[in-house]
């Protein structure tokens, strides 16, 4: 029996935005949440139009739900780590709280807003740690905290099945997104013993796709692949990504010449005009500009 990779934006939304007991497991096992926090009930949520991150905007999967006391919760799964998905995780969070002020108008009843970002990457090579949680702290007393909004960041390919002593709940799931994948054919034993990681397996077993799904399935990774390529090129020739209104910032000197190169190998390997702009984020005009 074949299964599929759980990070692949088709599998991804099947499991944790159609089946609301299976996110509930993932974000219990994974926010800092007591065991008087833990969360009894969701409902999903539509998904909100945010700022792209130019060149790597297909790599990002979401999912939006809220529970039965109003705090929200946003899982994303992100393929490529730039230093830009961090500015955009906050401008989510940060948009999805203030948006309650439109049912609520009176501060106090604003519930706090949790971002879990699962990140197949690794972007802090100066600590092993695969585990990051972030919130709003005093520098002079870190025991003082204001709540409302709350980050998660986990680096999946520094994670390994010691790292985790106390929820194996935790483990498993974590084992469920980095242990299975396109190769994957025998399902490790531990994974039968919890009903909602069984559940999870079943969903992702590829003779439960159509084939339009998985041809779906199969595109989304050639995106991932030239988006990473086109990623590694650009780093490589200096360029920095930013995020302000979808446009690409942070230009160096020589940042002009770099994408142009980028459009131009693109071109030059026949990729279509609207596959350039999807990947690059530019439009008709500042292609056609880059190629004269």
């Amino acid at each position: 029996m074949k299964y599929l990779d759980p990070k692949n934006d088709l599998t991804f939304k099947k499991v944790f935005g159609e089946h609301k007991h299976l996110c509930k497991s993932l974000l219990n096992a994974l926010l800092p949440l007591s065991e008087s926090e833990q969360i009894v009930d969701l409902e999903y949520l539509p998904a909100e139009l945010v700022p792209e991150i130019p060149i790597v905007k297909n790599t990002i999967v979401d999912v939006r739900c809220v529970d039965a006391n109003g705090r929200q919760f946003i899982v994303e799964m992100q393929m490529y780590w730039t230093p830009s998905f961090m500015q955009r995780v906050l401008f989510n969070a940060s948009k999805a709280y203030v948006k309650q002020l439109d049912k609520k108008q009176e501060y106090n009843l604003l519930q706090p807003v949790y971002a879990l970002s699962l990140v197949d990457d690794i972007f802090d090579d100066s600590s092993d740690a695969y585990y990051h949680h972030y919130k709003i702290g005093n520098t002079e007393d870190a025991g003082q905290n204001m709540e409302g909004l709350e980050f998660v960041f986990v680096e999946l390919p520094k994670f390994k099945p010691n790292s985790i002593t106390e929820k194996k709940i935790t483990a498993l799931w974590l084992r469920y997104l980095t242990e299975i994948n396109d190769d994957t054919t025998n399902i490790p034993f531990e994974f039968s013993e919890h009903e909602e990681i069984t559940e999870a397996i079943e969903c992702i077993r590829e003779s439960a796709f159509s084939k339009r799904e998985l041809d779906y399935y199969d595109k989304y990774w050639d995106q991932v692949r030239v988006e990473r390529t086109i990623m590694v090129d650009a780093e490589k020739k200096g360029v920095e990504i930013g995020l302000v209104q979808g446009e690409i910032i942070g230009i160096k000197k020589g940042e002009a010449l770099a994408i142009g190169k980028i459009v131009r190998s693109l071109k030059n390997n026949d990729t279509p005009l609207d596959q350039i702009i999807r990947i690059t984020g530019l439009s008709k005009e500042e292609i056609s500009e880059l190629l004269q």
